[in-house]
């Protein structure tokens, strides 16, 4: 037991805060796409926030929070909340009368994970993704295969198309994004 606690001890130390630049730009970055979001959700379903998801909230942390990390490129912000949507959907429509909605909450999210890993775009809001389609509401649930199309691909295009063009905004060299595409 003792060998197994040491092991919950510190490596390193904490990280240095970043430049205050970089956090001003992660921050602009931030309010653009959740605004775009917002207005764009507003203007096709203004009564209920429709593409305003809380993934989108996690992804914007990661594109313009850390738009160097492997889990911000194109790649892994399309293709993790595409697939995890995808898998939502299909575990709903062919396993919601069979499976425990607990059970159903949890295949969700750990075959988003699984299904990210195998084709290389593991993006941490994914799982959200997936879990908010089996918890959502009716509204969210009627949708079935659209889902993966609008709200989520629609929504993570938008937040692809503001980080394209508030990260590479930067005169800082270093700060450019995206550090690959495929």
């Amino acid at each position: 037991m003792r060998k197994y606690l040491t092991r919950m001890r510190s490596k390193e130390r904490r990280p240095t805060r970043k430049p205050i630049s970089k956090i001003l730009w992660s921050t602009f970055g931030a309010f653009i796409s959740i605004y775009l979001l917002s207005k764009f959700s507003q203007y096709f379903s203004p009564q209920d926030g429709f593409f305003l998801l809380g993934s989108f909230g996690a992804s914007a942390v990661l594109v313009y929070g850390a738009p160097d990390a492997i889990f911000s490129q194109p790649r892994n912000l399309l293709g993790g909340h595409i697939l995890s949507a995808f898998v939502s959907v299909f575990l709903v429509k062919f396993f919601g009368n069979i499976l425990e909605f607990e059970t159903l909450c949890a295949i969700s999210v750990s075959l988003s994970i699984l299904l990210m890993h195998f084709t290389l775009t593991l993006h941490p809001p994914g799982g959200a993704t997936a879990l908010i389609y089996v918890i959502g509401s009716d509204d969210i649930r009627s949708l079935e295969w659209l889902y993966p199309i609008t709200p989520i691909a629609t929504g993570a295009l938008i937040m692809l198309l503001v980080a394209l063009l508030i990260n590479n905004l930067s005169n800082n060299t270093k700060r450019h994004y995206p550090l690959y595409w495929y």
